[in-house]
């Protein structure tokens, strides 16, 4: 017999953290690991739109590592889980500041604000970094109301965002695509 995939114990509104601790799925523990997985289904839209091989191999990494965080962020940090989590390390951070420098030497200098937009490559990468900017506001805001967050967490996610922004110029460059200057009206 196939594994069902519903479960029913969730029809209450309630679902179970790593550890056995029940919340609401309304909870922002549930709000954060539900948008770092978003923000992984958008990193897959990304990989699906773009041909560059190095950054489809760092963008698959990535996704390794954004379930490592959920994971962490699903934990019930006052229970140990029966299960071994993964760990985030100070070098995935490294990986994401060697690839920005990487993009960053054959990338112009900016010279104004850019706006998303001239290739759906381009756009989903943006759309991708916004993600992951809710996703560290998310985590930012559990710490400030005392809930336990790796601080490793913020830091990638941070330094995650900066890679996709650049990952966003970098595609544009790649596929000859032009920045769109931002043009205050004044």
């Amino acid at each position: 017999m196939a594994f069902k995939i519903y479960t029913k114990t969730g029809d209450l509104g309630k679902t179970s953290l790593i550890g056995g601790t029940k919340v609401a799925k309304s909870h922002i523990r549930i709000e954060s690991y539900g948008t770092v997985d978003e923000l992984n289904s958008y990193i897959g839209l990304v990989i699906d739109n773009i041909t560059d091989e190095p950054s489809r191999i760092t963008l698959k990494e990535i996704q390794d590592r954004l379930f490592t965080i959920g994971s962490s962020l699903a934990c019930d940090p006052d229970k140990e889980p029966l299960m071994k989590i993964p760990d985030l390390k100070e070098e995935d951070i490294v990986l994401l500041e060697n690839e920005i420098d990487r993009m960053n030497e054959i990338l112009p200098a900016m010279k104004s604000f850019i706006l998303p937009g001239g290739h759906v490559a381009i756009s989903t990468a943006h759309i991708t970094r916004c993600v992951c900017r809710r996703a560290e506001r998310l985590c930012v805001n559990m710490q400030q109301h005392d809930l336990f967050v790796e601080p490793l967490v913020i830091k990638y996610l941070n330094r995650l965002s900066d890679y996709l922004f650049v990952l966003a110029r970098y595609i544009g460059h790649l596929l000859g695509v032009g920045e769109i200057p931002w043009k205050p009206r004044v």
